[in-house]
């Protein structure tokens, strides 16, 4: 009955974003420079699960419950979904329900989206097609029984840059592999199948690509194209201008390493290693399949210490942080909300760092618009923020160490400041705040200013240059005497000592 209000403005062309060959271009920041804030712009959101951009930076939002919402960034948050399926989904125990969504790729002029769910009556795994505004559209592509467990469902649906839908599982549930599906190619339970919706193939809604890896291997199931998984809730592919049609996957741990892999657009059949492994070291060496080739994460962080639960993302190819972030993979952790920077090096291996703690809680799922800005959704609290990269001054390669001692009415201080760099350090000034009243008197090595509590130390003449691996030593008397605890930080030309 609302169809009708915003079926018109949907018309728009979709946001399928465009397939590059070009090498991913490098982002004009190094990870350790760059950091990411978060501002909610919307809330009233039912446990969402997934965000998607269409077009004009609009967006679709699935909530758990079997309803998709529209966010337009200049009108807000609408009040009536555009698509509720509700009364087919399963959405007993915390992982099930509404998971994932994808605009098909001529959503412009038929409003086809395809959405993975968990089906009621027993939690079977479902990829299916349906227009917005009608239910009965809904046409079943593929189901996955998954009854023993109500976790690990996994649940992302995407294009990639080749036109095929692909589509994530997770193992079955409970812990450990239970049902030892994570190395069977005999199931779709870990795995990520890649299957070609645009034609039908006899009984079947889709059709099988002819040079999916499996295909005519006796015992596997031929829609697999990536294996050895646990529960890859969020992939996706870099395929705007400047990507390389890479996929990059998030898988959620065990209990010991979440961990996030990338894989370039050739590599079909990729064991990535679960049960087996889980990270880089061994979980079960009893699932190990003896000669296989297991692909290496290109991130790991720990479970329990860094988060419970890698929420994956995308590559950055927007225009508004370009100069920041550009061409630099970024995920999140349900629990802990920190963010990791990735970043693939030339010699093909993984540079990481974890560049920001976002101030929110829960956040379950990331999005990219069609101008390719990024977007979170966040659980219980129902909300839509979106994502903005900064800059920040990184650590200076150094190492600063002080030592006093004390006597009557005042005390010596030692200050050794040791370059761990690869460059020269030429000139410098070590800044510090003292924590108490201490003031400082008569230098050597230095000359020392002060203003309040804050110091600052400058090179002498004869030691302004240090080279990588030196240290240069330099004090001072200070008052008053009695106990003098150090300062709880130090900059080395403004920047940070690390």
């Amino acid at each position: 009955m609302f169809r009708s209000r915003w079926l018109a403005g949907l018309a728009a062309v979709a946001a399928i974003v465009p397939l590059a060959a070009a090498a991913p271009a490098q982002a004009a920041l190094p990870l350790d420079q760059i950091t990411v804030t978060s501002t909610q712009v919307a809330f009233g959101l039912q446990r969402p699960t997934a965000v998607v951009g269409i077009d004009s930076g609009r967006l679709l939002i699935t909530e758990k419950v079997g309803t998709v919402r529209l966010y337009d960034p200049t009108t807000g948050l609408a009040a009536a979904p555009v698509l509720d399926i509700g009364s087919k989904i399963d959405i007993s125990g915390n992982e099930r329900g509404l998971l994932g969504i994808a605009p098909a790729p001529n959503f412009a002029t038929t409003q086809t989206v395809y959405v993975a769910y968990t089906a009621l009556p027993d939690g079977t795994l479902t990829l299916s097609r349906v227009r917005l505004g009608d239910p009965a559209s809904e046409q079943v592509i593929l189901t996955q029984a998954h009854s023993e467990f109500s976790n690990h469902n996994g649940g992302q649906v995407a294009f990639g840059g080749d036109g095929y839908l692909y589509w994530s599982l997770g193992d079955g549930g409970a812990a450990d592999d239970v049902l030892a599906s994570g190395q069977n190619l005999g199931t779709l339970l870990g795995k990520i199948v890649r299957l070609d919706v645009s034609r039908t193939c006899g009984t079947q809604a889709y059709c099988v690509p002819a040079n999916n890896p499996f295909v005519g291997r006796a015992g596997a199931r031929p829609e697999i194209w990536t294996w050895g998984l646990r529960n890859p809730w969020r992939f996706s592919f870099d395929t705007r201008s400047g990507g390389d049609n890479s996929l990059w996957i998030a898988d959620v741990g065990q209990g010991t390493w979440e961990e996030v892999n990338h894989l370039g657009a050739t590599q079909g059949g990729a064991n990535l290693g679960w049960s087996c492994r889980e990270g880089r070291v061994v979980f079960n060496a009893a699932r190990c399949i003896a000669g296989e080739t297991y692909v290496e994460p290109a991130h790991v962080h720990q479970t329990s210490v860094d988060g419970c639960a890698v929420i994956g993302g995308f590559v950055y190819r927007g225009t508004q942080f370009a100069d920041i972030a550009g061409g630099t993979y970024f995920a999140t952790d349900y629990c802990s909300a920190s963010v990791w920077a990735i970043r693939k090096q030339a010699d093909g291996s993984h540079q990481s760092l974890k560049v920001a703690t976002l101030d929110t809680v829960q956040p379950t799922s990331l999005g990219v618009d069609s101008n390719g800005e990024f977007y979170m959704v966040n659980d219980l609290p129902g909300q839509l923020h979106k994502l903005s990269f900064g800059r920040v001054t990184p650590p200076a390669a150094c190492r600063i160490t002080y030592e006093t001692q004390v006597w009557g009415t005042g005390f010596r201080a030692t200050l050794k400041l040791t370059n761990t760099g690869t460059a020269p350090v030429n000139g410098w000034t070590v800044g510090w705040t003292f924590p108490g009243s201490q003031r400082v008197g008569s230098a050597w090595n230095a000359s020392i200013t002060q203003s309040g509590s804050a110091a600052s130390a400058r090179n002498a003449g004869w030691n302004g240059t240090i080279a990588p691996g030196a240290t240069v030593e330099f004090g001072f008397l200070g008052t008053p005497g009695g106990a003098q605890p150090a300062p709880t930080a130090f900059t080395l030309n403004g920047n940070p000592c690390g």
